[in-house]
């Protein structure tokens, strides 16, 4: 049974109006999706966006005339609003993580602890699998992959042991692929399984996630109305870190250093930060240990005019 991780919190940063309109753009299994529902009135509405295909038929089952969803990933987020003859938005939930029905099923491939087949994809119907990538990725991609987006230090040792695998075998399935992982990392922190960082890195990249979290925010915030909210929970620090910058960036005026300017006299931003980084609490993390490295992030969209052009800092990187 899949858990909506800080659940209170991202309603009550939602702030949500009886009447208004608003957005899941990561549905899952519909628990954010169901508690917004309870607390939107008969002219409120709710559109919901996932790209995985079991997500899409746990929507189906829901029989409520203000609800829709819609088969995008959140990267074709304006998209699917049009789709849906969606005007100006009141509030947007994104829970970035991978949720735990897909971890829990072994064919899906996204866990290091059941034995499948090494997919890894949200759609398992679209782009290329972690098995078929690894099948033709160099040496050499294959560390920065894992480098990069699992911040793992023994990447090369890692690649190393990949490479020199599959000329034997194909690598195909995730035992496979974790005994591999074990093989070659010396040592790890108690508690962590040496696969961990090795399988968040490639599903990272076989779905394109840090790249499709930037492709979306500017459209999120493009799709907001005055006075909306924009709520993210992210599960780690790639994913926070380019929230975080984003909301910076659209939350105090673009100006030379040391423009003598009074306060007054700064222009309006099209993001006003609302409180600061939220994490769970000990007990939901006693209770739902998938909430440890959750933190939720919350702007809300001012009148001001939004401006794509806005320098953000750089952040982490991607490849296509």
């Amino acid at each position: 049974m899949h858990r909506p991780v800080l659940l209170s919190e991202a309603l009550a940063a939602l702030a949500i109006r009886a009447d208004g309109l608003y957005v899941d753009g990561t549905f899952g299994r519909g628990g954010h999706s169901a508690a917004i529902l309870e607390r939107l009135g008969p002219r409120g509405r709710l559109i919901a966006l996932d790209r995985d295909p079991q997500a899409a038929a746990a929507a189906s089952a829901i029989r409520d005339p203000r609800f829709r969803f819609v088969k995008k990933n959140f990267a074709r987020l304006s998209e699917a609003l049009s789709e849906a003859d969606a005007g100006p938005v009141q509030g947007m939930l994104f829970d970035l993580g991978v949720s735990s029905p897909q971890l829990e099923e072994a064919g899906r491939g996204f866990s290091f602890r059941l034995d499948g087949p090494l997919d890894m994809r949200m759609d398992p119907q679209s782009g290329e699998s972690a098995a078929q990538w690894l099948a033709h990725a160099e040496e050499k991609q294959i560390t920065e992959v894992i480098r990069d987006y699992g911040e793992e230090r023994f990447a090369k040792q890692i690649a190393a042991a990949i490479a020199a695998a599959r000329r034997r075998e194909p690598i195909v399935g995730t035992r496979q692929l974790a005994d591999l992982v074990g093989q070659a990392v010396r040592t790890r922190q108690p508690g962590q399984d040496p696969a961990t960082r090795t399988f968040q890195a490639l599903r990272i990249h076989v779905n394109r996630e840090l790249e499709e979290v930037s492709l979306m925010l500017p459209q999120a915030l493009e799709r907001l109305g005055p006075g909306g909210r924009l709520a993210l929970i992210s599960f780690h620090s790639l994913e926070d870190r380019i929230v975080k910058r984003f909301f910076q960036a659209h939350s105090r005026p673009d100006l030379p250093r040391r423009l003598p300017l009074r306060a007054s006299e700064l222009p309006q931003s099209a993001l006003k930060l609302a409180g600061r980084a939220v994490r769970p609490s000990q007990r939901e993390i006693s209770e739902n240990p998938r909430a440890r490295s959750a933190t939720l992030r919350v702007a809300e969209r001012t009148a001001a005019p939004f401006d794509p052009n806005t320098r953000i800092e750089p952040g982490a990187r991607w490849r296509n």
